[in-house]
């Protein structure tokens, strides 16, 4: 898929019913159906998201409105184990924790759907996926859910980390057909930047610092889950200082070999072809 034009956005492989190939709208969003809610029409998107990036939000102009990488956010879709349920009246309020922070999911109740015994029961401490809007009230911002269901095949919690970073890296860093194109001149580039080198030093390792080449060579060659290593564990593993992990972590991750997963001091190998 592409996300090179972020506005023609509109899918992902899991689907608000559960299936592949769901689309950029989602059933009972007024947004879609009311004349009222035309507004925007022609740019929704549905975008994956992790919650570290929807407490960052920016908030726009007009109220109620977020940017995320620089770009419109409309309709999201976010994972993450439920922490703590709230009933009331109205409405359910699930706290969500996807590893990267915390944010309250609120979804109306579904009289209809309580009565006839349809509406999914969800519990703590499952996984499920949201679709829903970005809102805040009183400072504090929460998702605005039309859909939550579980998640049943937890590949799909890898999935959408994945999903999410490869829009943040196409919406910061352009697509990776121009990041290809320019590899010999801005790969280049940013090595010499960051002071490792002549251009032509080039290989995966080629130009990074000492500390850098063994924090990178502990994460390419140590059995792992797909959340990577945390910086503690590659300190303890090479017998070197937090800070000097931290540093070459941070270069890695300005050179675009390794990426964030978890948090921000967890990484994994960026697997180029």
């Amino acid at each position: 898929m592409s996300y090179g034009n972020y506005d023609s956005y509109n899918t992902t492989s899991y689907g608000a019913q559960g299936g592949a190939g769901g689309g950029g709208f989602i059933p009972g969003d007024g947004s879609q159906n009311s004349p009222s809610g035309n507004k925007g029409y022609g740019k929704d998107t549905l975008r994956p998201v992790t919650i570290k990036q929807l407490i960052d939000a920016q908030p726009m102009h007009q109220e109620g409105e977020f940017k995320v990488d620089g770009a419109e956010i409309t309709t999201i879709t976010v994972v993450g184990q439920i922490r703590n349920i709230s009933v009331q009246t109205t409405n359910i309020t699930y706290k969500l924790d996807d590893g990267t922070g915390t944010i309250e999911v609120k979804k109306w109740v579904d009289s209809d759907a309580a009565q006839n015994g349809s509406e999914t029961k969800l519990a703590d401490n499952m996984y499920v996926r949201a679709w829903g809007k970005l809102k805040s009230y009183g400072n504090k911002r929460h998702v605005g859910a039309t859909v939550i269901r579980p998640i049943a095949d937890h590949n799909e919690i890898s999935y959408h980390l994945l999903e999410a970073t490869v829009v943040h890296l196409e919406l910061t860093r352009g697509p990776p057909d121009s990041a290809s194109k320019g590899a010999n001149t801005n790969g280049a580039q940013g090595y010499q930047q960051l002071g490792y080198g002549a251009a032509d030093d080039m290989g995966p390792t080629g130009g990074m610092s000492a500390t850098a080449k063994k924090v990178y060579q502990c994460l390419k060659t140590t059995p792992q889950t797909n959340e990577g290593l945390h910086q503690q564990d590659i300190a303890a593993r090479l017998n070197l200082d937090i800070a000097e992990v931290s540093k070459a972590g941070d270069d890695l991750l300005q050179l675009g070999v390794i990426y964030t997963t978890v948090d921000d001091v967890t990484w994994a190998v960026l697997e180029m072809d």
